[in-house]
């Protein structure tokens, strides 16, 4: 199946204890994990992808929605000219490549790709 642009395509929580959060929404929604590294976990719901990476900051958003598109760099100009603000330039991660921003209300969103 092939990815749309501009849509949800994956969400990303905080967590202070990956094990506990694990064995919790295995537990309780039968979530399917996967480990990369230390730090963070993969999950499936048999619907929708995320993730949860470890945290010893205080929560205050802990959700991260995650949209998918094709080129970066042409989402990020559209982002910047929208008035948007770049907070984690395009990095590579397993998978692909992702970068974060803020909206103009502060919420922050990331958009990944796999080309």
């Amino acid at each position: 199946m092939d990815m749309e642009n501009n849509q949800i395509n994956y969400i990303e929580f905080r967590a202070k204890n990956l094990d506990e959060i694990k064995k919790f929404y295995s537990k309780a929604f039968g979530w399917i994990f996967t480990d990369y590294g230390p730090t963070y976990t993969a999950f499936t719901d048999g619907n929708l992808d995320g993730g949860f990476e470890f945290t010893e900051d205080d929560i205050v958003n802990g959700v991260l929605v995650v949209l998918y598109h094709k080129t970066l760099n042409i989402i990020k100009n559209k982002i910047l000219e929208g008035g948007g603000t770049i907070t984690k330039d395009i990095f590579s991660f397993p998978g692909g490549k992702r970068f974060q921003f803020l909206d103009p209300s502060g919420n922050e969103l990331a958009i990944w790709s796999d080309k």
